[in-house]
Parts: C-alpha cells; sequence; structure tokens
C-alpha cells in the first residue's frame, strides 16, 4: 500500500497507520505521521496539511536548521515542539564515496540514541498526550532523526521488527525528489556521497541489532536508558492503537 501522503513540496510524508501491534491492535490510520520538513509548506500543501486535522507538530531538528530553513507556519489548531534530538552534526553529502550507508548510519543512529535521552522521552511523551488529535513529526528529508523516533514508536506499540524495517526503507520511494531538493539549493553540484538521501533496510537492521547488543530491544532501550515506563507505554498504545474490535480508520 502506499503510505506517502501526496504533496508538491514535501516527497515524504507518511501514514504510520495500519501496522499490527500488542494484542492484535493496529496502529491507527489518520493518527500519527512521519515527514519531512514542514517548513516547505506552502498553498495548496499547507490547506491540504491543514485539512490532515494535526493537532502537534514535532520537529526534531537543530535550532540553526529551522532557522536557516524555517519552520512550519504558525496556527491556532497545533501545537508546536522543537525537540533535537540529534547532538553530533554531519554533512551526508559531504561523505565520501567509500563510505556505506548500512554500518555509517546505524551508528550515528546509535549516537543519536545515546545523545537525546531528554528530547527522545519528551517526544514519546508528547506523541502519547495527543488524545484524539493527530500528530506529525519530522526532521529535514524524514528520514534518519525522524527513522530512528518512527523505530521507537513503533516499537513501544508492539509492531515488529521486520515491519519497522519495512516502514524505514519506504523512504526509498522519496529518494530521488529528495535528492532534487538539494541539487536545486546547490545548483551545479551533486553530492559527494552517492548514498544521499538513500534509505537502505540494512540501516535500521544494523540500528536495530546495535541496540538489542546494548539493551535486548529497543523496549529494553526505552525503559533502561529513557526511563519509559509502563505507564507511558501504555498511554502511547492508548493513543495510537486501535481499541479491540474497532475497524481501520
Amino acid at each position: 500500500m502506499d503510505r506517502h501522503i501526496g504533496f508538491e513540496r514535501l516527497h515524504n510524508f507518511r501514514d504510520l497507520g495500519g501496522y499490527p501491534g500488542a494484542d492484535g491492535r493496529a496502529v491507527r490510520w489518520g493518527r500519527v505521521y512521519r515527514a519531512d520538513s514542514l517548513g516547505k509548506l506552502r498553498g495548496a500543501d499547507w490547506e491540504r496539511f491543514l485539512g490532515l486535522g494535526v493537532r502537534t507538530v514535532i520537529d526534531l531538528r537543530y535550532p540553526w536548521e529551522i532557522e536557516g530553513k524555517g519552520r512550519v507556519p504558525e496556527h491556532a489548531s497545533f501545537g508546536y515542539h522543537n525537540l533535537s534530538v540529534e547532538h553530533r552534526p554531519y554533512d551526508q553529502a559531504a561523505l565520501g564515496p567509500d563510505v556505506q550507508a548500512g554500518p555509517y548510519l546505524a551508528e550515528r543512529y546509535l549516537e543519536v540514541a545515546e545523545d537525546g535521552v531528554k528530547e527522545l522521552r519528551r517526544a514519546l511523551e508528547v506523541i502519547a498526550d495527543v488524545g484524539a488529535g493527530p500528530v506529525v513529526f519530522h526532521c529535514a528529508s524524514g528520514k534518519d532523526r525522524t527513522g530512528l523516533l518512527a523505530a521507537l514508536v513503533l516499537s513501544l506499540c508492539g509492531v515488529a521488527e521486520a515491519d519497522i524495517v519495512e516502514d524505514f526503507a519506504l523512504t526509498g520511494l522519496a529518494s530521488e525528489r529528495l535528492l532534487a531538493d538539494w541539487r536545486a539549493a546547490h545548483p551545479g553540484r551533486e553530492p559527494v556521497w552517492p548514498d544521499y538521501g538513500r534509505a537502505p533496510a540494512e540501516v535500521m537492521r544494523l540500528f536495530l541489532a546495535g541496540i538489542a547488543e546494548r539493551y535486548g530491544s529497543l523496549p529494553g532501550y526505552a525503559a533502561e536508558h529513557l526511563g519509559v515506563d509502563g505507564e507511558l507505554v501504555a498511554a502511547l498504545r492508548a493513543a495510537l492503537l486501535e481499541e479491540p474490535g474497532e475497524a481501520g480508520a
């Protein structure tokens, strides 16, 4: 199925609904979205975004990224949180062609998991507290920081690792458009790294394996490193999972 929601300027806006979760309950459609930068919203895209009824936006980028590229326009219908989960900046486009995407990016994700404790914990609290309103979280391309948080949210909702890996790799459907955006912002240049904008499944597999080696699992990581307790997990599942017998939205 196509989880991407079509926008003119956004390329990686996706619905996380439908994945089977805990106790046979699926993630609700239209309740939690992942995206590339909402600072690109304009015109008809903006109207379509408002039509989704989003009540909470979580921006995972650095403040300097927001200053340079802009944030989602302010609107009374939703709240905005800037939770910069990454603490060690790096430039993917400038990486050498010999850098292997899987091991390299998985190691960066593990760094974010270790560094971004306060922000990741707060993001989970915000998502669990959305009540009846949809939430969207995003970074620049909707791939790395967003992919890590998506994996964490889905895992705590009981979604299988195979589905988490599959969801991560769906960014590949947006890779060419993300690359076109980079070229437009850097006329006459090409990224040095051939894997710029790509999301090979190996990245998420290696990240999950690294987390399992250190903490046993993503839920184990969340409990030990983020202090996520049963109450927060229950709140997250209540916010995002269908009730028993409930049909998908």
